[in-house]
């Protein structure tokens, strides 16, 4: 009984992380994504057009579902969700990326496991090892000590905005991997997504541009992307990956996000990847395993 016990348990924990890789794979094209719908769309406009998207498809699953409302006890859980995730990182970071590259700013993004991580421990009460939090820090340090030697100074209100919208990320995701322990992991991001949409929805029709006609094909594709993959699909693996793995352990696999999205930065949009950003990438890579082993 104990042998079969362990071997769910195992399991459990591998379908996390396979999960939780599937949602990194697919969050990595969100910043590159982002970038180039920026170059053509109002960013406060693209955060609010791709949530509104992401909602009506989110509540025409709830609805083919036929899902329960959440408990009223479950609402603001799910505000703190659609605060950070939602509205609050996609804001940011697209406004961020007019004064960054989303190279540059892809970067920033291994500072998220250890936000995550910390969120874990005050909102999920998970308790990693000591050690775990060596390698955490130190795969932030080596992001933040590349960041600082580029020159923050170049684009300060870029790399306030891209730190602001970790901090914000961070809360949202341990917030809603906690509640899809209970709730359901993509119905958290879908009932989030419904909460939302009674103030993104009246704010795209305000925003809106005055012609469409302009826009062209990467734009909206760029738009199809974040709203249907970064805002809902990349979520469902995500939020199940870190309720089955759990939230600081898990979210480590965050690490590996910048060397996707740096692949996609210079395959699709161009940007020139230095060889410091190719080594600080493998730097925090290698951390992973370190925070793996030492997570629980």
């Amino acid at each position: 009984m104990e042998r079969t016990t362990h071997l769910n348990t195992q399991a459990h924990n591998a379908g996390g992380w396979i999960n939780g890789f599937i949602g990194v794979v697919i969050f990595s094209g969100s910043l590159p994504a982002t970038r180039l719908a920026v170059l053509e769309f109002d960013p406060v406009f693209l955060t609010m057009a791709r949530a509104t998207i992401a909602a009506l498809l989110g509540l025409c699953l709830l609805w083919l579902f036929k899902e329960k409302r959440p408990a009223r006890s479950q609402f603001l859980p799910l505000a703190i969700v659609a605060l950070g995730v939602v509205i609050g990182f996609p804001l940011l970071t697209a406004l961020a990326l007019q004064y960054v590259t989303s190279a540059h700013s892809i970067v920033f993004v291994g500072l998220l496991p250890l936000a995550t991580a910390v969120f874990g421990v005050v909102r999920g009460g998970e308790r990693p090892k000591p050690v775990f939090w060596l390698f955490s820090i130190l795969g932030s340090l080596l992001v933040v000590g590349y960041a600082v030697s580029q020159g923050l100074s170049a684009a300060p209100a870029g790399d306030v905005l891209m730190l602001l919208a970790i901090l914000v990320c961070g809360l949202g995701y341990a917030e809603g991997a906690k509640l899809s322990r209970t709730l359901g992991g993509w119905q958290v991001i879908c009932w989030a997504l419904v909460i939302s949409l009674p103030i993104v929805a009246p704010l795209v029709a305000i925003l809106a541009p005055p012609s469409l006609t302009g826009i062209s094909l990467p734009a909206w594709l760029s738009l199809a992307y974040v709203s249907l993959f970064s805002m809902l699909i990349g979520f469902v693996f995500w939020y199940r990956g870190l309720a089955q793995g759990g939230i600081a352990a898990v979210g480590q696999l965050q690490l590996l996000q910048p060397f996707f999205g740096l692949a996609l930065a210079a395959t699709l949009l161009h940007e020139q990847v230095s060889l410091g950003m190719l080594v600080v990438t493998v730097a925090v890579i290698a951390c992973v395993a370190g925070a793996k082993k030492f997570a629980r």
